[in-house]
């Protein structure tokens, strides 16, 4: 079936993507703790029509990411998990509670301070390295707990997405952000009309994501708006939907998101940070990812079962959805870009992202051994 060729293609892209995302986070963070310290930032911030590199690269090219993750969200919704509600809404409600909780625990810690506005860090999580986990357990891995990862972690960054939008957009251009959505209301009417080239969405695409800049909101809810109006059709090989998400998966996998990377966690690190890991930020973020993920997903999803709104896939076990819970609790890419956006000290972002660092390894590590533990017995393939 082309869906499930699709799924494995998804998935064996976001596999490797994992593997590169720990590559590169390693590269630069050696780099930039050497003594070519002061050459790797510079490069970074070298400047390309008056932003930096980095600037380019958050702004700009993530915006294909974001794209992939709408497009794989449409997806879900029309052909995957997603299109039957009963079956949709485990991972949905699994999804919201490794939202709710994460953000709760941090706000515990940093409530009424300045730094309540890290409350959406520990909210998501990270498809490339949930799944570059998940895949080192080999063919010890059923389906089912491959596609509920997969579900819940797709919501969980539409999630992250929506709190983007609304909690980290600091002033408001009106004329820009109306621009904007008129362009998206013309590409939804192209979509009406059955306009299959992806030519004058692509454009359109382009417009859409000047004037949200513009705006004053993040530029990458571009990828989203576009991936729903690009037409979907039957979901086939002919749909502008399923080609343009089959012709994304190797270039954001294998340069999008390691490029984020190598600019993103390039962190000096100090004395003074490892100070800062016992303050209420780090603890917020660390045990939010940690205790808050595996806690929210867990228990919402029990919840969803006991109401009797959904039930738990077959091949599932309570104690494997602990696991991927586990798992969910590496927030990496999602985490350092709400965290570029909730601070505008450079110092509190380098504390941040290392208390991410260190709480999705903790995460990871945890979730590995786990499932581990519980999947003995190998899945036939």
């Amino acid at each position: 079936m082309l869906l499930s060729k699709l799924y494995k293609d998804f998935f064996n892209s976001e596999k490797i993507g994992g593997l590169l995302l720990i590559a590169s986070t390693i590269v630069s963070m050696s780099l930039v703790n050497s003594w070519l310290r002061d050459a790797y930032l510079n490069f970074w911030h070298f400047s390309i029509a008056g932003h930096d590199l980095v600037h380019w690269i958050n702004d700009g090219i993530m915006t294909l990411f974001f794209l992939l993750i709408g497009l794989e969200l449409e997806r879900e919704i029309y052909k995957g998990e997603l299109s039957n509600v009963r079956v949709a809404i485990l991972p949905i409600i699994a999804a919201i509670g490794g939202m709710a909780v994460p953000a709760g625990i941090y706000s515990l810690f940093n409530f009424g301070t300045p730094s309540q506005s890290g409350s959406g860090i520990p909210t998501a999580t990270d498809i490339a390295f949930a799944i570059g986990i998940l895949s080192l357990l080999g063919n010890r891995i059923p389906a089912s707990l491959k596609i509920f990862l997969t579900a819940f972690a797709v919501i969980d960054d539409l999630g992250a997405i929506v709190i983007i939008a609304i909690f980290y957009t600091n002033s408001l251009v009106l004329s820009n952000l109306l621009a904007a959505l008129a362009i998206f209301v013309l590409l939804l009417l192209l979509n009406r009309m059955k306009i299959m080239n992806l030519i004058p969405y692509l454009l359109g695409g382009v417009f859409i994501w000047y004037f949200m800049y513009a705006s004053g909101v993040h530029p990458t809810i571009t990828g989203i708006l576009l991936a729903f109006a690009i037409p979907f059709k039957t979901g086939g090989s002919e749909s502008p939907s399923t080609r343009l998400q089959h012709f994304l998966h190797k270039p954001v996998a294998y340069i999008v998101l390691p490029l984020f990377a190598l600019a993103d966690t390039a962190i000096p690190l100090s004395s003074s940070m490892a100070e800062n890991l016992a303050g209420n930020v780090s603890l917020g973020i660390i045990l939010g990812l940690l205790i808050g993920k595996p806690l929210g997903i867990t228990l919402f999803s029990y919840l969803t079962v006991l109401a009797g709104l959904s039930k738990l896939p077959s091949e599932l076990k309570w104690k494997h959805i602990i696991g991927i819970g586990f798992l969910g609790g590496i927030g990496f890419t999602m985490s350092i870009f709400i965290t570029i956006l909730a601070f505008p000290q450079l110092e509190a972002i380098h504390t941040a992202k290392l208390s991410i660092f260190i709480g999705s390894f903790l995460s990871g590590l945890t979730g590995f051994l786990w499932l581990r533990i519980t999947l003995k017995k190998p899945v036939a393939s």
